[in-house]
Order: C-alpha cells, then sequence, then structure tokens
C-alpha cells in the first residue's frame, strides 16, 4: 500500500519507500497546486497519471539524467543543423508547446497531460517556474519540450516533434545554454532509447537525491526568455 497525500499539507513520504513495482510509487492524492508541484520536485517527486486515475507521486530508481556537457550529437545530426534554418527560443508560446505535447501523446499512448495538468504547468510558468523551448521554421512551431527550472536544476516533463529531429534540436539547445547557465543536470524521469540516444544516463536515486540538496535552492538571475538562430545559439558545433 502506499500512503495517500494529506490535502493540505505538502509533505511527501520519503523517496526510498518508493515501491519496487511498479518502480517509484510513492504516493497517491493531493493535488496540483503550484506549492504541491514545487515541493514535489523539490523532493525528487514527479506527478504521472491517467486522465481517470488519481493523481499519482513516483520516484523512480534508478534515475534517469542527462549532464549537459554531456549532450550526444550525432554526425548526421551536426550536418542537419548546418544546412538548416530553424530558429529556437526559450519562453516564447509555452501553451502551445504544452499543448503540442499533449496531443502528441494523445496521439500514440492516451494523453497523461490532461487539462488539469496543463492549467498547473502553465501557472507555474506564468510564475517563471516553468519553461519551453520551441523549435521554428519560418515562424511555424515544429517541435520543442517544457519543464521546470528550479535552483540549478531542470526538470524535464515532455518533448513533441511535428517534423523529424525537432525535438533533439530543442533538447540540444536546452542543453548547450544550461551549460553556459552551469546547471549540473538535467532530470529525464524514466529511461528511453531516444533519450539514451542523446546522452542520458541512469543514477541511483540516492544521488539524484543529493544533486537536489544541492542545487535545488541555489539563486539564478539569468533570463528565459530568447529567441536566436541556430548557428547564434552555436549549437551545430
Amino acid at each position: 500500500m502506499i500512503p495517500w497525500l494529506h490535502p493540505t499539507k505538502l509533505i511527501f513520504p520519503d523517496t526510498s519507500s518508493a515501491l519496487d513495482k511498479p518502480d517509484g510509487l510513492l504516493a497517491a492524492g493531493g493535488d496540483l497546486s503550484p506549492e504541491r508541484l514545487i515541493a514535489a520536485y523539490k523532493h525528487g517527486v514527479f506527478p504521472w497519471f491517467s486522465q481517470d486515475d488519481p493523481i499519482l507521486w513516483w520516484s523512480p530508481n534508478p534515475r534517469c539524467v542527462l549532464f549537459p556537457e554531456r549532450i550526444h550529437i550525432s554526425r548526421s545530426m551536426r550536418k542537419h543543423l548546418k544546412k538548416s534554418h530553424y530558429r529556437v527560443s526559450f519562453d516564447e508560446a509555452f501553451t502551445d508547446v504544452i499543448q503540442a505535447c499533449a496531443s502528441i501523446r494523445e496521439e500514440s499512448t492516451g494523453t497523461w497531460i490532461s487539462p488539469e495538468m496543463q492549467e498547473a504547468y502553465i501557472e507555474l510558468h506564468q510564475q517563471g517556474v516553468a519553461h519551453s523551448v520551441e523549435v521554428w521554421e519560418n515562424e511555424q512551431l515544429i517541435g520543442g519540450l517544457y519543464g521546470l527550472g528550479i535552483g540549478k536544476l531542470f526538470f524535464g516533463e515532455s518533448m513533441f516533434s511535428f517534423q523529424v529531429n525537432a525535438s533533439k534540436i530543442a533538447f540540444i539547445a536546452l542543453c548547450k545554454q544550461l551549460k553556459i547557465w552551469g546547471y549540473p543536470l538535467i532530470d529525464c524521469q524514466v529511461h528511453n532509447d531516444h533519450l539514451e540516444s542523446l546522452g542520458a544516463t541512469n543514477i541511483p536515486r540516492e544521488e539524484f537525491i543529493h544533486y537536489i540538496r544541492q542545487y535545488i535552492d541555489t539563486e539564478t538571475h539569468h533570463p528565459w526568455s530568447f529567441g536566436e538562430p541556430i548557428a547564434t545559439l552555436g549549437i551545430e558545433s
């Protein structure tokens, strides 16, 4: 059995108490208020549930992460980037990005990014906590991702592509920029082959929690909102 969260207290169980099967299931219930979501990520926990289920909270072991300086850009991707005329932006179209991520999920496996989830993360974006990366071609949005920036850690949530490689371009741009800003780690939550191809790896949950304790309260003063051609960002190198 897993515990149910208190309806008002923003307290999560110790992550070491998460189940092994299903991997990382820690608690249920609560709400998606900005305060609870921020408390969750600061605790190493994220929400993931189907639309007809209660809110479920997870802290898997191992944890899939990517160190920005280790982003892998294949030779074919480098050639693609050099020939492209895409523009990359940050925080220019957050609502469009999360809606696109939801639609992609719905078409493939059934979305877990419900209207309630979208509303919650849009509110976090308005508070300067949730951020997006967009890829544009001729001012048309063709790919992107979103997640949370808390302290000097980025917690990735979802990405989408309307064209081949568009989400990879967004992720590469994010890694390049986070490296410049001195972020040590991107939380990718759960391993998959797509993330592994970009350089993501698994680390023990205890090590992930150590990163949280070390960097989650670090103050940052850099702006998130900007847009540049790929060549200006230098992500093709």
